[in-house]
């Protein structure tokens, strides 16, 4: 079976040419061949880096949108003026959020049982390092805020619910000793993450844009 597919493999990329002059066979590489198998990948190649693709998006979208109705309803509402409205303002944000904690661990199963994108040869070591150290501080983000503001939810009395279909079990208590810890907290990580994805989205384009490389082009199209 090996020698079979040596023998593909080898008719595939590399060209046999026999030359009378010199009595001698070359092998060349297939140039054609091969840019055509690096630029395009396989069926199962392009069906896989469609899931990543799709979660990578979901959880970008469900992120901003918990955000930023977390920020309107933190900072333009209150429970004396607006009533019951904040509070079902309060109750999206929480119902989108704590989807992250499920989409994150998926993100990191996936992210450790398949090979990780090789980052352009156009990068510094210095700036591939701090590039793959961005993108565990976003892990750890999209996986501490949902997490604390879960926290921040219990210990004020409150659920943590999903979609609105079912509730994560309580893990605390109504606690205000809690509740002055995680509350802060959580404000803080978000702002953090907040800085942290623009960050993250200034350097895909800067990516795009300056340095003209795939990264970004990897995270909308199929083809490398």
């Amino acid at each position: 079976m090996s020698a079979l597919a040596i023998v593909y493999i080898s008719h595939k990329f590399f060209r046999l040419s026999y030359h009378p002059s010199s009595n001698e066979c070359v092998i060349t590489p297939n140039l054609e061949r091969y840019v055509a198998f690096v630029r395009f990948p396989s069926k199962q190649e392009q069906i896989r880096i469609k899931r990543i693709q799709v979660l990578h998006w979901l959880m970008a979208i469900i992120f901003i949108a918990a955000w930023i109705i977390g920020f309107y309803s933190g900072n333009f509402l209150s429970y004396e003026a607006d009533g019951s409205f904040k509070g079902d303002v309060i109750k999206l944000h929480k119902n989108i959020a704590t989807t992250l904690i499920f989409l994150i661990v998926i993100r990191i199963f996936w992210r450790y049982t398949h090979p990780v994108p090789k980052l352009p040869d156009t990068m510094s070591p210095l700036m591939q390092k701090l590039a793959h150290l961005g993108h565990l501080a976003l892990y750890f983000m999209l996986l501490a805020l949902p997490i604390t503001g879960c926290l921040f939810s219990w210990s004020a009395g409150h659920p943590a619910p999903v979609l609105y279909l079912f509730e994560i079990p309580r893990m605390v208590q109504a606690n205000p000793e809690l509740l002055a810890i995680v509350k802060p907290l959580h404000i803080y990580l978000s702002w953090a993450a907040g800085l942290l994805l623009i960050g993250h989205v200034l350097a895909a384009l800067k990516h795009h844009f300056i340095d003209r490389d795939h990264v970004l082009k990897s995270m909308i199209s199929s083809d490398k």
